[in-house]
């Protein structure tokens, strides 16, 4: 097998590997076998232990001695620390971003948050509230920032869909809708700090885990 290949065969592993743990599939603290994921993609250990690597960089991995490497779990800090660099890189986008909304824009973002309220399970009213978020920040023209933010958005899914996999009840997002109102009247620093305040509120539940144990589960439900 060519380095080339191996690379290539390893960024489609990680990548399926980490849309798994972000969807919640793969559970914090999960053993990733080395054995069985080179079994499945129908390749050797090189591009497996590569993947693991990635995912590793990502932070949804983690390399233990004589257990291997398993899942990152995450405790109510990391969430937090979470909420609080979208809170500022959010805002910050949003301020870039103002000059350039335009109606069309505001209000395909109101129909986001349409799609979002009536979302009858979690994975669908992420899709609403990423595209939200989205079309009022996109226009800053600011990419490394836009990229950034989008990180923290799958990082903010995988803490909602661990916590929210199941149970998903429709609700009306208030927040959106005030933030939306500001930016027609033009008041950027009452939209900022909705927005602010809007990604940095955390859920909890309990949940349970595949071992029938119950933990709680905490994530950012904005």
């Amino acid at each position: 097998m060519t380095q080339a290949k191996s690379e290539t065969i390893a960024v489609r592993i990680s990548r399926v590997l980490a849309d798994r743990i972000i969807a919640g599939e793969i559970e914090p603290g999960a053993r990733l076998r080395q054995d069985h994921i080179a079994d499945e993609f129908g390749t050797s250990h090189v591009p497996v232990r590569e993947a693991f690597r990635r995912l590793e960089a990502q932070g949804l991995a983690k390399s233990e001695p004589r257990r291997g490497v398993r899942v990152a779990a995450f405790d109510l800090s990391e969430v937090r620390e979470v909420a609080e660099m979208r809170a500022a890189l959010e805002v910050l986008a949003l301020r870039h971003a103002a000059p350039h909304l335009t109606p069309a824009i505001l209000d395909a973002a109101e129909e986001a948050t349409k799609a979002g309220d009536v979302s009858r399970d979690v994975r669908s009213w992420e899709d609403a509230n990423r595209r939200f978020h989205q079309l009022i920040l996109a226009p800053c023209g600011m990419p490394r920032l836009i990229a950034a933010i989008d990180d923290l958005h799958s990082t903010s899914a995988r803490f909602l869909f661990a916590a929210w996999r199941s149970d998903w009840e429709t609700r009306t997002d208030h927040d959106h809708r005030a933030i939306l109102a500001a930016l027609r009247k033009g008041d950027i620093d009452a939209a900022a700090a909705i927005l602010a305040k809007h990604v940095r509120w955390i859920g909890q539940k309990p949940v349970k885990t595949a071992s029938g144990k119950t933990r709680d589960a905490f994530a950012i439900v904005g």
